[in-house]
């Protein structure tokens, strides 16, 4: 058997190649959509991909199922579990509770795993060339490293009402599947930590059944169906705004992009001329660059592994925007794009000192700094982290408006005082900041160092405060 685990940093996600090496054959679990990946280690170890398959209707990103389909010709296996609601709406193999994919020597037998979401299915492998026992379990969103899949996203995100209660009593049924299986199987997920899929997500790729039943909080409170709930329901992260929109194109039809898309480096010219007609700017550098000369109507989301999130959460899909990052970073930032479906981009910019547009600088603030604006009666002082960090430990007088949120809670933001934003460490800080200098407000500073370096100094914190 051929197995390859391929991890996308950028948005927590996992997906499987997995083959039969006496036939040449393999299946992809879960594919990003920068299909390229599988297509190169299929082609590297003498494996034709034949077989594609999910474990569910993703909201994190833009399934690459299809366009791996329409570039090998193999066939799409997809959950029909769920109900009417849930169904794929294209062209597939339909897979319920019980079937099996069979390639060569392996088997994948279907579990139907609801929970997470309705359809939701996982994939028991056994390699009969080693053994007739099952050797892995691919759990999708149904069960992590140290977690288990959130109930509420459908809800949260993509506006599927009432469809939390009935998930949290499917999720606890679904339990019981799994804790039935031999505890030396091993176990393969969908996300690792940092995704928004769960709250308590592990950090190594990988576990066994047996292990899970002994660490994961689930089956330590398995056996009280309320508290199972209250737990699982709480403090769960915001769920991105672009997780709605995910969910529709995964499950229907919509052009395919089989290949990276090239993307145009502008002139100064072309720029000059977008940015007169108001297209959205992103600038992926540096925060501490951005800070020492920026473009009015520009929002710093910098080039690292969050970048595709905070793309997600802040931009619209509609809506066409450029970039301005290195020649370097693009074939990488163009991945990020294409993996949640922002394929608008009208090109990017490299050096902005001389576009014809007068640049700004950022007020950053040192801790002391800072602290010489805490108490005053004429700031506003905005902590942009999530509710959940928020309640563990915020600085008194703060208030909380999630950065993701902020573009909709302006109204909450007093234009007369001088405002001071603060995060953990200054990421998010430089987003909120960057949104509101857009927004018209002038008197903004951040706090650089945030809370990491607030706690590290021992300063003084209010800790599960009521919101």
């Amino acid at each position: 058997m051929f197995f390859q685990h391929i991890y996308d940093k950028s948005l927590s996600q996992s997906s499987y190649l997995i083959g039969c090496q006496t036939i040449g054959k393999a299946i992809v679990l879960d594919a990003k959509r920068d299909i390229d990946t599988y297509l190169a280690l299929a082609e590297e170890n003498n494996l034709t991909i034949t077989h594609i398959a999910e474990t569910h209707i993703h909201a994190d990103f833009l399934c690459g199922s299809r366009e791996l389909a329409a570039v090998t010709g193999a066939e799409l296996y997809l959950s029909d579990e769920g109900g009417a609601a849930w169904q794929y709406e294209f062209p597939h193999i339909g897979l319920k509770d019980g079937d099996k994919i069979t390639i060569g020597k392996l088997t994948l037998d279907v579990i139907h795993t609801p929970g997470h979401t309705p359809e939701s299915i996982s994939f028991l492998l056994t390699d009969h060339a080693a053994s007739d026992q099952p050797v892995m379990i691919f759990t999708g969103d149904f069960i992590f490293v140290g977690d288990v899949g959130r109930p509420d996203l459908l809800e949260k995100a993509a506006g599927f009402s009432g469809t939390t209660e009935r998930g949290v009593q499917q999720l606890y049924q679904s339990l019981r599947k799994f804790a039935d299986l031999p505890d030396y199987v091993q176990v393969w997920s969908g996300h690792g930590a940092g995704s928004a899929c769960g709250k308590s997500l592990g950090s190594v790729p990988s576990s066994t059944v047996g292990y899970e039943k002994i660490r994961n909080w689930a089956f330590q409170l398995y056996g009280n169906e309320e508290k199972f709930a209250d737990y699982l329901l709480a403090d769960q992260p915001e769920a991105p705004r672009y997780f709605a929109m995910m969910k529709r194109l995964n499950k229907e039809r919509r052009p395919l992009l089989a290949a990276i898309p090239p993307h145009p480096k502008l002139t100064k010219e072309q720029f000059k001329a977008a940015y007169d007609q108001g297209i959205q700017i992103i600038d992926t550098r540096d925060k501490r660059l951005f800070a020492k000369g920026f473009l009015l109507q520009s929002i710093n989301i910098q080039a690292n592994n969050s970048f595709s999130t905070w793309m997600g959460w802040l931009l619209s899909y509609e809506e066409q925007f450029m970039l301005i990052a290195d020649d370097e970073q693009m074939s990488d930032l163009t991945r990020k794009l294409m993996r949640i479906g922002l394929d608008n981009i009208l090109g990017y910019i490299s050096d902005i000192c001389d576009v014809g547009v007068e640049l700004q600088k950022a007020d950053v603030l040192s801790l002391s700094e800072f602290k010489s604006y805490l108490n005053r009666n004429d700031v506003q002082l905005v902590d942009v982290r999530s509710a959940s960090e928020y309640r563990e430990a915020h600085i008194e007088g703060s208030h909380n408006i999630f950065v993701g949120t902020l573009t909709s809670n302006l109204n909450k933001i007093d234009k007369d005082k001088h405002l001071v934003v603060y995060c953990q460490s200054g990421d998010r800080a430089t987003i909120a900041h960057s949104i509101l200098i857009k927004n018209g407000f002038n008197n903004v500073k951040y706090y650089t160092g945030g809370m990491k370096e607030w706690l590290e100094n021992k300063e003084p914190v209010i800790t599960k405060s009521v919101l």
